[in-house]
């Protein structure tokens, strides 16, 4: 199956992704990295969006997108603020039970049941949030009463609706969706993402301190637009294969916690490790089993 080591690839830059991520926003103001990282990614998929067979397709198209950029810029704001303020052992987990979150959105649009695997697999991502709450509580970080928390599962969940929308937007009408051209929607809704940065950056200018970047974090900015750029074109790639099904993508995207978490324990020096892996092995677990309920 083609897209599904597509869906891997996805999810091993993505990992790299959320590594530079973290070492970009340390010392940086999360609107201007994030602005940066909109441009970047905006002249990266320039020549692509010039080409002659990616349609434009004026507003009947363009308005599939523009929401599209609501969606992902507002789930990247709440997750940049949660990685810049908390360990990426945490963050990590936590953006790992998006696939449950895509999962019982289909149940509740497409009115999918569940077999037995799948609920065991909602259950232990219940489980592993729960795990991740007290061990976060050992770092000093209340569940119910941070705000980075907050931002972090707000931006988990506008995640997983962005990959409802994708699904709906990759596929074509005869199976119900609107049939885009997957290089159309990653061009533009990157422009979009830019224009919107823009402007809040340019706006919010006189509320925050004048943005010089910590020395080596031009770098990382652009291999976060490099990284996540390639992330996203496997992932689009994947979702208009025939065959593709969102909830095993959005779940194998999501095996990038693996990468994240290595490197936040390795590199980062973060604690509470030993705790943090169990929480982690319960979400690896709660994939597997939602992988074994979509078979």
């Amino acid at each position: 199956m083609t897209w599904l080591i597509f869906a891997f690839l996805s999810a091993a830059l993505l990992g790299f992704y959320d590594v530079c991520k973290k070492k970009a926003l340390q010392g940086n103001p999360v609107v201007p990295v994030l602005f940066l990282n909109t441009l970047f990614c905006s002249l990266i998929f320039l020549p692509v969006a010039l080409r002659p067979d990616v349609p434009f397709g004026g507003w009947e198209v363009q308005r599939y997108i523009v929401l599209k950029c609501l969606i992902v810029l507002s789930s990247w704001l709440c997750g940049y603020y949660g990685m810049k303020y908390l360990p990426l052992t945490l963050v990590g987990p936590i953006n790992a039970t998006r696939p449950v979150m895509v999962l019982l959105g289909a149940l509740l649009l497409f009115g999918e049941r569940l077999n037995l695997y799948q609920w065991v697999g909602v259950l232990l991502a219940i489980l592993s949030f729960y795990m991740l709450s007290r061990s976060g509580k050992k770092e000093g970080i209340d569940f119910r009463h941070n705000r980075w928390i907050a931002l972090t599962v707000l931006a988990a969940v506008l995640g997983a609706v962005s990959g409802l929308y994708d699904k709906y937007l990759m596929a074509a009408p005869e199976a119900g969706g609107v049939g885009l051209n997957r290089m159309t929607v990653q061009s533009y809704y990157n422009f979009y993402q830019c224009l919107l940065m823009g402007i809040v950056l340019v706006k919010g200018k006189g509320a925050r301190p004048p943005f010089s970047l910590v020395p080596c974090s031009l770098r990382y900015i652009i291999l976060v637009s490099l990284f996540l750029s390639a992330a996203d074109f496997a992932y689009f790639y994947a979702l208009s294969l025939d065959g593709a099904m969102i909830s095993v993508v959005s779940m194998v995207r999501r095996g990038s916690v693996v990468v994240s978490f290595a490197v936040g324990a390795l590199v980062f020096r973060e604690k509470n490790l030993r705790s943090k892996a169990v929480d982690l092995a319960l979400v690896l677990l709660g994939m597997l089993f939602l992988y074994l309920g979509t078979k």
